[in-house]
């Protein structure tokens, strides 16, 4: 795992060379390939070197990041046009991607915390450095503040832990548990907010609307699943009293997540919809990982990847039209079929996914989630039911809404779209729906 630190790490003279973004992109993707070809152990954390290891979990949300991250680069064209602190900007996303990378793939909690924090710090600079209006500053605040003051009495409890297990802090004790509520309550929060629950969540909506294309990317791609992933991984230490207390949170985020479904057709600007969205569907994953079964923990699973590669795409077609009108006002973006009707199939294709129509990884995962919570209990088929209803409204309210009908009269000259814009939702859509060809591979594995 250190040769992948290096990797990164020694790429980041390339982001100082002018015009080098491309070979930045390019050693990304066969740092992938090279990742994609380790060798894993059934349930067992491997390629040990020093601090790192991973195991299936931590693999999966790797090779997103990297995905992700590399995607992030190629949806950026306009900052190469204008050359807007371009070296900065392929600096910070380098400097992200490290951080997530040991992120997912330390073994420390404490190591744990301090990464999970400092990837706040590069995605807070994209938004306020590289946001399109004023709001991005109060935006960046809502992000730092809402994080910061959950995960601060994550730190007390984190001190509280290596006390008490005699200075050891790996997070692999399967064998032990703690009933203290206030410890769980303090360790389990901070990803809470992150992921984000139910009540806690409008750092999300305010923090995408503001945020450039790459910022909502690695906002909706990668930042949501730290919160799945913390959980995953801190719940180990808080099996017994998880049980107990599991009711809460169930019933907060399903009945959330069909709540913040209604609000979905109440938005009129297309990145707030589907920021929307992603919390509705963030509100399954929460639910499915608190019951802590192994249906629960797969669906969870598979529909944090599958979201994290759909809900990319969704904002990366949202900045395609924003580009072209300048607005993400469905007042304005109306009747683009009829001048981007390619365009109108990627909005039909990347929806259709988002509202779990096979072959997509989030049919499976919801399937799965809704097999997991209706073990645990029947009464929240109805919650299921309404929320899987009503995702599948608002993708249809957004794809009739922007797709058909009149188109805006100011419109007098338009530019059809590049082959980059289309490689780009063809990369996300692509492992989106052909990854459910060795779902198999993910059901052996976890």
């Amino acid at each position: 795992m250190m040769k992948f630190l290096f990797y990164m790490i020694f790429m980041i003279p390339l982001c100082f060379f002018k015009k080098k973004f491309w070979m930045v992109q390019m050693m990304l993707f066969f740092m992938m390939y090279l990742f994609m070809n380790l060798n894993l152990c059934n349930n067992m954390i491997t390629n040990l070197s020093y601090f790192l290891g991973i195991d299936i979990i931590s693999y999966g949300f790797i090779i997103l990041s990297v995905w992700i991250c590399s995607l992030m680069i190629m949806a950026s064209e306009i900052l190469y046009k204008m050359d807007y602190f371009l070296k900065f900007f392929m600096f910070n996303i380098l400097f992200l991607l490290i951080m997530l990378f040991l992120t997912f793939s330390v073994l420390n909690i404490f190591l744990f915390y301090l990464f999970f924090e400092g990837s706040l710090i590069p995605t807070l600079l994209l938004i306020i450095g590289w946001g399109y209006q004023i709001e991005r500053i109060q935006a960046g605040m809502y992000l730092l503040f809402y994080t910061l003051f959950a995960s601060l009495p994550m730190l007390m409890g984190i001190f509280f832990i290596y006390y008490d297990l005699n200075y050891m802090m790996m997070y692999m004790y399967k064998f032990f548990s703690y009933t203290n509520f206030m410890l769980y309550l303090v360790m389990i929060i901070t990803f809470l907010v992150k992921m984000p629950m139910f009540f806690i969540h409008l750092w999300l909506p305010k923090a995408h609307v503001e945020a450039p294309v790459s910022g909502s990317m690695i906002l909706a791609g990668i930042m949501l699943k730290l919160g799945g992933y913390g959980l995953y991984r801190i719940l180990i230490l808080f099996q017994e009293i998880n049980i107990k207390f599991n009711i809460i949170w169930i019933i907060i985020s399903m009945i959330g997540g069909f709540y913040i479904s209604l609000m979905c057709f109440m938005q009129v600007d297309m990145k707030s919809l589907i920021a929307y969205s992603s919390v509705a569907h963030m509100s399954m994953v929460i639910s499915g990982i608190m019951i802590m079964n192994y249906w629960g923990y797969m669906g969870s699973y598979l529909l944090m990847i599958g979201h994290g590669l759909c809900s990319s795409g969704m904002f990366c077609l949202a900045n395609i039209n924003y580009e072209r009108l300048g607005s993400r006002s469905l007042f304005f973006n109306k009747g683009m079929m009829n001048f981007m009707p390619s365009l109108t199939m990627w909005w039909f294709l990347l929806l259709s996914s988002n509202m779990s129509a096979p072959p997509s990884l989030n049919l499976m995962g919801e399937i799965s989630l809704m097999n997991s919570l209706l073990s645990w209990s029947w009464m929240l088929m109805i919650m299921l039911m309404l929320i899987s209803f009503f995702s599948a409204g608002y993708s249809l309210y957004l794809y009739s809404f922007s797709q058909h009908g009149d188109f805006y009269l100011g419109i007098y000259s338009f530019y059809m779209g590049s082959s980059r814009e289309y490689l780009l939702l063809l990369l996300h859509w692509f492992p989106l729906n052909l990854l459910i060809i060795k779902i198999d591979y993910f059901m052996i594995w976890l």
